[in-house]
């Protein structure tokens, strides 16, 4: 098929921080799958949730209390959940949650489950920040929760498309954007949550360059809203579909709960690489510097 229906979910978190870590997963989990079943509603064939969907963006502070919202992968019970729901509508879903291998390795991982269910594999997010936002002490504290990914830069093949995942503040290093595109993408999704005052003005300007740079289609997903007890800042929403021609193909509002519905179009796709030949004329070899420390 050339035409796939590509859904995008955002969504504010409204449970007070202070509250159990359960109490945040079963609320956030309830709505999000009322969305998803949204979105399918309206045509979706690849859903993709925000980054670390089940809860608050907890990073703003730095204690051991989130830890316990981490889950295996694939076995764990949210993944299981949703590859149920998966199978039930037959869409791919993009599901990034909080992952833990072992005893204690903790990553920043997203899930992509096919439209019969399978488990098709993780991609789990390779730059992890540690910057201060807001006010109070408050900040993107990252590194406190979650190792560097290491599972490379993998493209699934789904039922509806190949897709490539690239999680929030990766979208700010060109590298593996373009390893995505070497490895087959046609869609990447970047499940993420950003607030504005940090980086709002990239927003729009960053991942349309990548889909030019790449000749593929970017997802870019943002919650909404404010969180308390942190409030550092306001998640800005604005998730949207950008065409390898750096044209925003749709677009959700800044404020609220939504799911944002956009079509990729891969004969486009092909007609963008045919025209601008990157791929054939990028020069690998003179590139050794990049990757010096």
């Amino acid at each position: 098929m050339s035409k796939v229906t590509i859904g995008l979910i955002q969504a504010s978190h409204d449970i007070h921080g202070d509250e159990p870590v359960e109490a945040h997963k079963k609320a956030a989990i309830e709505k999000h799958i009322r969305l998803v079943r949204e979105a399918a509603s309206k045509g979706a064939q690849i859903i993709s949730l925000q980054e670390i969907f089940y809860g608050p963006y907890f990073c703003a502070e730095q204690t051991t209390k989130w830890y316990d919202a981490a889950e295996e992968m694939p076995n764990g019970p949210t993944t299981k959940l949703f590859r149920e729901l998966a199978r039930e509508l037959g869409v791919v879903l993009i599901l990034p949650i909080y992952e833990r291998e072992g005893i204690a390795n903790y990553y920043n991982t997203s899930a992509v489950i096919d439209a019969d269910g399978t488990y098709l594999g993780k991609y789990r997010k390779h730059h992890i920040p540690h910057v201060v936002a807001g006010d109070g002490g408050c900040g993107f504290w990252e590194k406190y929760y979650f190792k560097p990914g290491n599972s490379g830069y993998p493209v699934f093949d789904t039922a509806y498309a190949k897709v490539g995942v690239y999680i929030c503040y990766d979208r700010h290093f060109p590298e593996g954007a373009r390893a995505l595109g070497l490895n087959g993408a046609e869609i990447v999704f970047n499940p993420s949550a950003t607030v504005a005052g940090t980086s709002e003005y990239l927003w729009k300007l960053e991942q349309p360059a990548h889909a030019v740079a790449n000749g593929y289609y970017v997802a870019a997903i943002n919650r909404v809203g404010y969180e308390a007890p942190w409030n550092m800042g306001e998640f800005y929403g604005q998730s949207y579909l950008v065409d390898p021609r750096g044209s925003i193909a749709a677009i959700g509002s800044r404020d609220r709960d939504e799911v944002v519905i956009g079509v990729m179009d891969k004969e486009l796709i092909r007609e963008v690489r045919n025209s601008w030949q990157f791929y054939r004329d990028r020069r690998p070899e003179t590139y050794d510097g990049i990757i010096n420390l």
